[in-house]
């Protein structure tokens, strides 16, 4: 509804400098944000303020907003309520030419621009500006300068895009819009001013959404995480592209708190970096979590206080027209354990913990920051700190997949390729099948270790290192250098144990009768199921038989032929000297690093003797007992798979303690129980001459026996270690002895 309203001066210098046209309280109501005045050649947008010393019928104006307007003192100008479409009319670029307000303030000193836009943006966030406009711009820093500043151009960017996730967002020039938070702004010096402007937005610059869906991932050296950065900016961020009146309208509360997780080296810690650089914010503040304790009583919780301090004072200062302040912390489970969880009398961690709680999402909530905390060990983590509020956001940063790694692999790479370095014969896209499970780290160092290897080449080591100048200008890393560096150098954390693998199969197998086969190919059917089965993720396998029959060979044989990126054996020989709860932590973190790999396979060997089972007594570790029954039902996460083998010499107990039924299939390992049996063992290992299998052949082709393939193997090494006249009968003697010959 429009009014007449008398002009007047504004009532004094502080509400000069808002730029807003002033009114009495009860003149609109407190709905009405800006006002549209009809001049005496135009009309003008002003934001309004409200204020008891003006009256009623009346208006103020500042000396720059009246020259603008052309407005004269005294004079009934026509008012009428004016509001944005905030969706196509919130500036995201606004250039300005500036010079000081008054030449007698002149100065050659430099100005910030940077700290310029930051402060303007504060003052002036949520307020109305058209082209041509001009208003007094004060400083808040020490200086207390005054500048004159007038609108050159201001451009706007459909919001509604962002909204609807689209590819672009295309920027529109437009006559008047309205200042938010995040738009860019841009100083440029007037003509023949003598101001001095540094940073970043003096001139002409290119402008970046807060949201950018064009983002090259390449640039800031992260591949394989486009869809990580995705959620990110979605859960995160995207609410703070909008003013904050619309903010309040859908009663929205912006994410406060981010925690990524996952395996070491996967890009955690880069990522968080990376975000305070593709955002218009604060510098992010970035801490190590044990930077944060301290010895002294209190100062752990000052340091955390510290943190927040900057942030508070704005909050209180500006309200919701403050920047985004973002903390960034590294190893944050040094910090953050579960409280009542650590060890000692200080209680240390669990008052850093309350004080961390009370700053994120206490009695007075700060809505101006942005907490992104990083971790190996996301089980460490107090509870209430991962409540929606607080980290709500909780995003696991994986081992790449194929393509992940083969972006990894063009970004560590792209120097190389740019100054003919690598190789033609190098295929990065094999390389990225060969490097299942490599985290991003891994391969850095892969490319790294591929590099050391070529730069050997040139280097001649005699009595005096010397350099091939010839050899260097020609260098170029191959595809046997990443060979190389794959065979010797780098293993990736998540991927086969080959080395134990290998210590079990080292004589081979040997399909000394069909009942091996028959568990051969269960174990392939089992594989097959694992890999292709969507209601099945965990399938269990148990193989039981008597000492010595070869069930770990066995069992290390099915988990080989799976060819999964993950193989791990999880064996009593390598936690001689644990604890029971050491015991139960080390079956666990077996177990956890395998839900990290999208198909794992882990074989548990012997488990009467993980269990500590004694028969005297009888006794058993009834802690372990506990983790391995939970751990043999517990399901991989959603898109992972697990191939679990066991072995055992003890059926019966197992059945006894409840582990039975956890199998979904159990295999009998049988011992070589015929004469013909051992025939085709030796057969196939070729250990006897022709002649020495025809006696053989005689003497116990038709006999029984009970013996276990390592044993049979033993009584194979010692025959050999006779003279070839009295081979054969030691080896039967030794059979004898062993399994027990029989008609």
């Amino acid at each position: 509804m429009a009014k007449q309203l008398k002009a007047i001066k504004c009532p004094n210098d502080e509400l000069s400098l808002t730029n807003c046209a002033i009114v009495n309280p009860r003149e609109f109501d407190t709905t009405v944000r800006h006002i549209e005045v009809t001049g005496t050649s135009d009309k003008f947008v002003f934001t309004l303020k409200a204020d008891q010393s003006v009256s009623l019928g009346e208006i103020g104006f500042s000396a720059v907003q009246r020259k603008w307007a052309m407005i004269s003192i005294e004079t009934k100008i026509l008012v009428r309520p004016f509001s944005y479409d905030l969706a196509t009319q919130s500036i995201s670029l606004l250039t300005l030419e500036i010079d000081f307000l008054s030449k007698k303030s002149a100065t050659l000193d430099p100005f910030d621009s940077d700290l310029m836009a930051r402060d303007l943006l504060q003052q002036f966030s949520n307020q109305a500006f058209t082209i041509g406009q001009q208003f007094a711009f004060q400083l808040t820093d020490r200086s207390k300068k005054i500048f004159l500043v007038t609108v050159k151009t201001i451009e706007s960017s459909d919001l509604r895009s962002v909204l609807n996730n689209n590819q672009s967002t295309k920027s529109n020039k437009i006559f008047s819009g309205q200042l938010i938070p995040n738009s860019g702004i841009i100083f440029e010096k007037a003509e023949g001013s003598s101001l001095n402007l540094t940073g970043k937005s003096k001139g002409k610059m290119q402008h970046q959404s807060i949201i950018n869906p064009d983002w090259d991932f390449t640039k800031i050296g992260i591949g394989g995480l486009d869809n990580e950065f995705n959620t990110i900016f979605r859960r995160a961020f995207a609410s703070r592209v909008f003013p904050p009146e619309l903010i309040q309208q859908l009663g929205i509360k912006h994410v406060r708190g981010i925690l990524l997780f996952g395996p070491p080296g996967t890009g955690k810690t880069l990522m968080a970096r990376q975000i305070g650089k593709m955002l218009n914010a604060r510098e992010p503040k970035i801490v190590n979590g044990p930077q944060i304790l301290d010895k002294y009583v209190g100062e752990s919780e000052a340091n955390i206080r510290k943190l927040f301090a900057e942030a508070e004072e704005e909050e209180k200062r500006l309200g919701p027209n403050s920047g985004l302040h973002i903390i960034i912390f590294d190893e944050i489970d040094a910090i953050c354990k579960q409280r009542g969880s650590a060890t000692g009398s200080t209680g240390v961690h669990d008052t850093v913990v309350n004080q961390l709680l009370s700053k994120i999402d206490g009695v007075d909530q700060l809505n101006n920051i942005l907490v992104i905390g990083m971790t190996n060990r996301r089980d460490m983590i107090d509870e209430a700190l991962l409540r929606p509020g607080r980290l709500e956001v909780q995003l696991e940063i994986s081992l790449p997949d194929e393509s992940g790694r083969l972006h990894i692999l063009q970004i560590h790479t792209a120097k190389m390729r740019e100054y003919g370095k690598l190789d033609s014969g190098v295929d990065l896209a094999e390389l990225a099948a060969l490097t299942k499970n490599f985290s991003g780290a891994e391969l850095e160092g892969l490319v790294r270790a591929a590099q050391s290897s070529a730069m050997n080449r040139p280097i001649k080591a005699s009595n005096k290192v010397t350099l091939d100048a010839d050899a260097v200008e020609k260098l170029k890393i191959s595809r046997d250098d990443f060979m190389n560096a794959l065979e010797n150098d780098i293993k990736p954390a998540f991927g086969v144990s080959a080395e134990d693998f290998e210590l079990y199969i080292r004589n081979g197998i040997v399909l000394w009768s069909q009942a091996i086969r028959d568990v051969l190919e269960e174990g392939q059917l089992r594989i097959h199921q694992t890999i292709k089965s969507e209601m099945t993720p965990l399938v269990t396998i148990l193989l039981e038989g008597k000492p010595n029959s070869g069930k770990t060979a066995l069992a290390a044989k099915i988990a080989m032929n799976s060819q999964f990126p993950f193989l791990k054996f999880c064996s009593p020989q390598s936690m001689i000297s644990y604890s029971e709860m050491a015991k139960a932590e080390a079956i666990k973190k077996v177990f956890n690093d395998a839900y990290k790999s999208e198909l794992s396979c882990v074989v548990v060997d012997e488990i009467e003797s993980l269990l500590d089972y004694a028969p005297i007594g009888p006794r058993f570790s009834n802690f372990v007992l506990q983790t391995l029954k939970l751990l043999f039902k517990k399901l991989p996460p959603k898109g992972r798979k697990l191939l679990l083998i066991a072995t055992t010499s003890e059926k019966e107990l197992i059945k006894e303690l409840g582990l039975y039924q956890s199998f979904s299939k159990v295999i009998h390992v049988p011992n070589i129980s015929r004469g013909e049996e051992i025939l085709n063992f030796v057969e196939q290992m070729e250990c006897f001459s022709k002649q020495d299998m025809d006696v053989l052949n005689r003497q116990i082709n038709s006999k029984t026996l009970s013996i276990g393939v390592k044993s049979l193997l033993d009584v194979i090494e010692l025959s050999q270690q006779t003279t070839d006249v009295y081979r054969v009968a030691k080896f039967v003697d030794a059979l004898e002895d062993i399994g027990g010959l029989h008609d």
